[in-house]
């Protein structure tokens, strides 16, 4: 009996070994679930107007910049991160002491017109960029200048700089242009050839056809560029209709004339809300809103105080001004690099709307309310008044207003002064003939940080410190970040430099801008991320996708024996 039971046993346990191999074998059913696929139009209600299609000329216009975006390719782009990636470029490498840069051109790179793109290209668009014809500003010219080139054959070049400047990836993204197609076309006439309204690039998109209406540039038509050397967007043409504002875009679409809507200013955002088929998207602008408060001015000694300059932060209800002023279109700042980047460092010490500490403070240096006052702090007969100057739109006024009225509940009296915006940096700021100055930082289509030239002591004359700035610990480290030839170095600086920048407060971070536009939820594959330059929310505009296919599957999945 005891024999047959070992048996049956070896029996049943084959008999189960055999089910679950058969069973190993039975086709499993994937979920049905959709996958992208190529295919689709997508029309864009584009704010503003065509000028030209070159990305030699588009620095002004950011409706130019957004269809370029789409046409033309840099040797490097940066990721929401603002970390560099390649583009063009297959590859790039740095020397150990910055000055040398060395970049391959991808193999399958090649022109709309099927041409292989060459490291002449490359040579030739740097050209374009130090002419006259060229719209780019002074000062990248200026760079590019004393930037020696060696070509050392047609997929790999060289960059030699004159000294090490760890940002020069910034100026490596620029639209490489076809020097097989502009070579004959002289430099002062590049804003009037034909190719700007014919443009071949290197991009995801090609140019297909302009739209016309009454003798006017309506649209831009774009089709998919089969051969881009990286992925393929999934969308097949990518239409770009131009309205005047935002509310007549937005009435496209609620028309059903377009499917995407590329800003959606206050006057409309409410209502692209409530729009049950639209999906709104909002990003982190590369704008700082502050208050430049001088440092060097006599007439207020007291903004020397770094004590009074933290309880001037502490007074300012900065999370009013961003949700009744701004209309919840900002994120309140606590410093000078913009949250999102890799270089940004969250444990800074952050500053919350508290009048009570703020009033601890000035008593604490001796500013205090005395009978006939007005209430307003003084301390040995200099009491806490000073003019903001301000510009005079409507948003800035009323941010200034709020202001006055945050500092006069702690005591301090400032007077507004509303001018023109360039007037303000042209008469004020730069002649640094002002006391305090309500103004915006814009560093877009700069990823990279770099903060020296607003805060570094040798920028306190003649350049762009504004507050004159004298720390030398904080430029030491802006020094040595602007040479460090690693990541995790620079960000380590930068790190120290915002934890400097937070104790002392030169000057008053207020708020970084958000930026909305609206995509039909129809449209998948959308991501959002920092913006450093308005044409990023097109960034990963490959993976975008409209249609979809739907695929059940059986595979055989094998089961492996333990």
């Amino acid at each position: 009996m005891k024999r047959l039971r070992w048996q049956i046993l070896v029996v049943a346990v084959t008999i189960v070994i055999v089910a679950l191999l058969l069973l190993s074998q039975q086709p499993v059913s994937t979920p049905n679930t959709p996958k992208a696929a190529s295919g689709g139009i997508y029309t864009e209600a584009l704010i503003g107007s065509m000028g030209r299609l070159n990305p030699m000329l588009d620095w002004n216009n950011p409706a130019d910049r957004d269809i370029n975006r789409l046409i033309f390719s840099g040797l490097m782009k940066f990721d929401s991160h603002g970390l560099p990636q390649p583009d063009l470029a297959e590859a790039w490498g740095t020397s150990p002491d910055g000055t040398l840069y060395n970049f391959s051109i991808r193999p399958n790179a090649v022109w709309h017109d099927d041409q292989p793109v060459t490291t002449d290209d490359v040579i030739f668009t740097v050209e374009m960029i130090k002419s006259s014809g060229s719209l780019f500003p002074q000062d990248i010219k200026d760079l590019w200048s004393q930037i020696e080139i060696k070509r050392f054959d047609d997929k790999t070049l060289q960059f030699k700089l004159p000294e090490p400047f760890a940002p020069f990836l910034d100026y490596v993204t620029f639209g490489v242009l076809p020097k097989h197609l502009l070579e004959s076309v002289p430099a002062d006439q590049l804003a009037t050839a034909e190719f700007n309204l014919k443009p071949v690039g290197t991009g995801p998109y090609k140019f297909s056809q302009l739209m016309t209406s009454g003798g006017q540039i309506t649209g831009v038509v774009l089709v998919v560029n089969n051969d881009y050397y990286l992925q393929k967007p999934f969308i097949e043409q990518f239409v770009f209709r131009f309205y005047p504002d935002s509310a007549s875009a937005f009435d496209a679409y609620q028309q059903g004339q377009v499917l995407g809507v590329s800003q959606l200013t206050n006057d409309v955002l409410q209502q692209a809300l409530e729009e049950s088929t639209l999906s709104v998207y909002s990003s982190r602008l590369p704008q700082l809103g502050l208050v430049f408060l001088n440092l060097n001015n006599p007439s207020v000694q007291f903004l020397q105080n770094e004590k009074i300059r933290q309880a001037l932060l502490l007074g300012v209800n900065r999370n009013n001004i961003v949700s009744h002023i701004m209309q919840g279109q900002a994120i309140v700042a606590d410093g000078p690099i913009l949250p999102g980047s890799w270089a940004y460092y969250n444990e800074i010490q952050h500053y919350d709307y508290d009048p009570d500490a703020a009033v601890v403070l000035l008593n604490g240096e001796g500013y205090v309310i005395s009978a006939g006052s007005g209430d307003v702090r003084a301390k040995d007969g200099q009491s806490l008044t000073f003019t903001l100057v301000h510009p005079d739109d409507v948003i800035h006024t009323q941010i200034a207003q709020a202001i006055q009225s945050d500092w006069a509940l702690i005591g301090v009296k400032i007077d507004l002064q509303s001018v023109p915006y360039d007037s303000m940096v042209n008469d004020f700021l730069t002649t640094r003939n002002y006391q305090a100055a309500l103004a915006d930082l814009n560093t877009a289509r700069t990823p990279d940080p770099d903060p020296y030239l607003f805060w570094h002591q040798s920028e306190a004359t003649g350049g762009q410190n504004y507050s004159q700035w004298d720390n030398r610990t904080a430029s030491e480290f802006l020094e040595s970040a602007r040479t460090a030839a690693d990541f995790e170095s620079r960000a380590r600086l930068y790190r120290n430099f915002q934890v400097v920048f937070a104790k002392d407060m030169p000057s008053l971070p207020l708020f970084y801008p958000v930026y909305s536009y609206g995509v039909d939820a129809q449209v998948q594959g959308v991501q959002v991320a920092p913006m450093y330059d308005i044409s990023d929310r097109l960034a990963v505009v490959n993976e975008w996708y409209l249609i979809t296919r739907r695929a059940l599957e059986q595979t055989p999945v094998p089961i492996t024996a333990p």
